[in-house]
């Protein structure tokens, strides 16, 4: 969807945004173009950082986790993408359930509280193959005393799941009506997937919202509008899920900052139905628990011709991030594509969270000199714990929910001392 919001002239100074982001004020798009054009990104950094402590005082997050990546078979060939493969291809795969057990087995050995699954479009798997993951790795856990969280599927995968199980319908059709087909199959997807124990959703997919952008980089894939709707969808069932942004490739500062005002425009939604719930008798809506900037890598892409964002871009990126989105509580750096040095520097610039320690990680690979180096990316919880207090900040390990978590060795419980 491409919109043109905010006709309204730039703000006249950093200074002025500073005294409303104070005042509490939501910052217009007209003032997120001064964000990004302003020569003083010390000063957005700043102001970010005031918002930040605002939100979390002196607090950095951290989780232990483990990423599981089912299959890299995809039916979409986006062109930013270097992790599909056609199923023919060399280095093509796809995991059986035995594999999908041992990373549980893994995970809960490893005292983690959460694995994180997502792949691509398989066009062959059939839709029990995907409930049946979940609940695999649920049972396995369990087995093993662990209430290990499952944070699985994009927004993208979700519509493909619905389209697999055959229950997608008015695909094409731009009524209400049709949207309301739509999110039906939707809602008996993530039914389905939620009784198998399905936790949370991940924010991949979103890339920017703009037609101009999905048409040049990653035609094919659904609009802005559906995957909105299926977090929608997914808060409404009182599920939480994240929220991405994938810059520096083809789209403008401009594009970025209308993606961001949608995500809070949705948020404002979510926090509206969370808040009608509290006064009856129905549990909570879920809502967009973090946004979560990620930069653009070129490198064996079909866009490897373009440079990809800087340092300095992916700090200020973040930055505005944190104060465009003044609804969403937290702003991840995730090391495993901004670097952990960088993720140091960005705590002091607006994000709370750091991600976790990862293991795998075969989305995107980092150049490091080796095939596996570019995905066995672990770090031990002592690095991690050591990079946030180095930035100024206390430690703490969060579940995916956000709740503290306290441990003795590989066991773990949400609060507690």
């Amino acid at each position: 969807m491409t919109l043109t919001l905010d006709s309204k002239p730039h703000a006249a100074s950093l200074a002025e945004i500073r005294a409303k982001v104070r005042d509490g004020a939501r910052l217009s798009l007209a003032e997120g173009d001064v964000l990004y054009s302003t020569p003083d990104i010390w000063g957005v950094c700043e102001l970010a950082n005031e918002v930040r402590w605002r939100w979390h005082g002196d607090v950095a997050y951290y989780n232990i986790n483990r990423h599981l990546n089912y299959s890299n078979v995809c039916a979409l060939s986006c062109k930013f993408c270097e992790f599909y493969r056609k199923r023919d291809e060399p280095g093509a795969y796809t995991r059986d359930m035995d594999y999908v057990r041992e990373e549980a087995r893994k995970a809960v050995e490893a005292g983690a509280t959460e694995i994180h699954s997502v792949g691509g479009l398989h066009p062959y798997l059939p839709w029990d193959y995907y409930p049946n993951l979940v609940r695999t790795i649920k049972e396995t856990a369990r087995a093993m005393g662990s209430d290990l969280h499952v944070k699985a599927f994009t927004a993208v995968e979700i519509v493909h799941l619905a389209r697999i199980a055959k229950v997608y319908k008015g695909a094409n059709d731009p009524t209400p009506e049709g949207r309301a087909a739509r999110m039906e199959g939707i809602r008996w997807v993530l039914e389905r997937l939620k009784e198998a124990g399905l936790g949370s959703l991940p924010g991949g997919g979103a890339e920017v919202f703009d037609d101009r952008v999905h048409d040049e980089a990653f035609k094919g894939k659904i609009r802005s509008d559906v995957w909105l709707d299926v977090h929608r969808v997914a808060h409404s069932m009182g599920l939480h899920s994240n929220a991405t942004i994938l810059y520096g490739h083809v789209e403008d500062r401009r594009e970025r900052l209308v993606h961001m005002d949608m995500l809070r425009r949705a948020q404002d939604e979510a926090l509206a139905g969370r808040a009608a719930d509290c006064d009856g008798a129905a549990a909570p809506r879920g809502s967009f628990q973090a946004i979560i900037p990620l930069p653009f890598f070129p490198d064996g892409s079909d866009l490897e011709h373009l440079p990809g964002p800087a340092g300095l871009e992916n700090l200020r990126t973040l930055a505005v991030a944190r104060l465009m989105l003044d609804n969403v509580p937290h702003v991840k750096a995730f090391w495993i594509m901004q670097t952990l040095p960088m993720a140091q520097l960005m705590l002091q610039c607006g994000a709370d969270d750091i991600d976790g320690t990862i293991v795998w990680y075969d989305i995107t690979k980092v150049p490091q000199g080796s095939a596996e180096a570019a995905t066995h990316q672990e770090v031990t919880v002592a690095t991690l714990q050591k990079a946030i207090r180095e930035a100024g900040f206390l430690p703490v390990e969060r579940d995916t929910l956000y709740r503290t978590v306290t441990r003795n060795g590989n066991r773990w419980q949400v609060g507690g001392t």
